[in-house]
């Protein structure tokens, strides 16, 4: 049987859908990097780029084929490793009208990019070398499997009907709970509650939340993988929730302080693109709004919670990626409706209310894959090595002793000389001000 004929238009948008969300690695790496302590930067921004590396190589070496291949239910074959059988004819079983290697390549990113933001609920604590090899372990025994259960031909979530049009139990569930799990066995910093709770540099983290913004249309818009009417609604309900998310977040940053902050609003962004994409092809723009808020409110109240525990997950993953790719999946349940998408399902409120079930089963199954996997590699790795840096080092500044090298020199940003700032372990604890540039906290958001 002759291989379906390639589109020209749904190719030329796929291969742009995959460079936006290429683009979404830096833009993580400069949100990350401006929450955490200058002399922890370069280490931040690293550690996102390098899984942009070394999952690109796992990728074509055999990510691909057990996350893809046609196998059994809960893992993919070998039959595309190293890409063979996999080249410039469109798979039917995927996307009908586009090469295949394109369609490798998209998801090639979202592999880079789930693995990267784990890293910051480990950043200024974790060696590099260690960390590298927890992104290719992590990949391959939770990443690879979940994306087959979820979207491979034959997988068992996906065989049961379970929505997630662009990542959000693959991506941002299972991300949140290693985010958890990996802050946890690390144990918190040695500065956490002992310096003042501010990001280094305001403005590196809002350029990356717009980058971020930026990328995710590719994001959801190019998981319709064609160019099409899904896509457009995609597109329309990421931009629609995003700013419902950052509405309501700003709203609650002023009852509750009596002023919106910059972090809180980068953060309220990135929190309502994370609740949308499992139901960006599925929902109405009017349900994105609906999701973009609840999705906020819920990832606001975790983290008032993570930030009354002992868990030091630095920049909140869990509480951004976990709680709003919940709250997002479930909602898809709730909102889906065939008329946006004929290939979808109908979820609560369009008269099926078993969808909601279904999304709840592969909710709780992302978190057992996910957090079962990271406890278990990070277990094994230390065994062999420490996971942590050495004392003296966290407190030097993780960048040099891990690359040899400074983002900034003492007077770069116009601090006095040997002057730091230190993140507190939450984005909302981040967000505040210097008062006069004296470098004293003025009103941090939460006290």
């Amino acid at each position: 049987m002759s291989a379906p004929p390639v589109d020209a238009g749904d190719t030329a948008w796929l291969l742009t859908s995959t460079a936006l969300v290429m683009v979404m690695l830096p833009g993580l790496a400069l949100f990350y990097g401006g929450l955490v302590r200058r002399s922890s930067s370069l280490n931040t921004h690293m550690m996102t780029i390098a899984a942009l590396g070394v999952v690109g190589v796992q990728w074509v070496l055999f990510g691909y084929s057990l996350a893809f291949a046609p196998s059994a239910p809960w893992i993919g074959g070998l039959a595309w490793a190293g890409f063979a059988n996999v080249g410039a004819d469109p798979n039917a079983a995927y996307a009908a009208g586009v090469p295949h290697l394109a369609f490798a390549a998209f998801q090639a990113m979202f592999a880079a990019i789930t693995v990267a933001l784990i890293s910051g609920a480990v950043v200024e604590r974790m060696r590099f070398p260690l960390y590298l090899a927890f992104a290719v372990a992590w990949t391959t025994l939770v990443y690879d499997p979940l994306a087959h259960w979820v979207w491979g031909d034959g997988g068992w979530l996906h065989s049961l009907g379970a929505l997630d049009f662009a990542g959000g139990t693959v991506v941002h569930v299972s991300a949140g709970t290693s985010a958890l799990v990996a802050a946890a066995m690390l144990g918190k910093r040695r500065d956490l509650g002992r310096a003042s709770l501010v990001p280094h540099n305001v403005p590196l983290t809002l350029l990356g939340a717009g980058l971020l913004w930026f990328g995710w249309f590719g994001f959801n818009a190019g998981s319709a993988l064609s160019a099409s009417g899904v896509a457009a609604n995609a597109f329309v309900t990421t931009n629609t929730a995003a700013a419902a998310a950052l509405t309501v977040w700003m709203l609650v940053d002023h009852v509750r302080a009596g002023r919106s902050t910059a972090v809180g609003a980068a953060t309220g962004a990135v929190v309502g693109l994370v609740a949308i994409t499992p139901a960006a092809g599925y929902v109405t723009p009017l349900a994105a709004i609906a999701i973009g808020a609840i999705g906020a409110g819920a990832s606001y109240a975790a983290m008032q919670f993570r930030a009354r525990t002992k868990v030091d997950d630095a920049l909140d993953v869990f509480a951004c990626h976990g709680v709003a790719g919940i709250a997002g999946a479930l909602l898809t349940g709730v909102f889906a409706t065939r008329t946006v998408n004929a290939s979808g399902a109908d979820g609560l409120l369009a008269g099926h209310p078993a969808q909601l079930g279904i999304q709840a089963l592969a909710v709780v199954a992302a978190i057992l894959i996910a957090g079962a996997g990271t406890a278990s590699i990070l277990g094994v790795l230390r065994v062999f090595a420490s996971l942590r840096i050495a004392l003296a080092d966290e407190i030097a500044g993780i960048d040099v002793s891990q690359h040899g090298e400074q983002a900034y020199h003492d007077g770069d940003l116009g601090e006095p000389a040997g002057a730091d700032v230190a993140l507190g372990g939450s984005v909302l604890i981040a967000a505040s001000e210097m008062n006069e540039g004296q470098g004293r906290l003025a009103s941090p958001m939460l006290a």
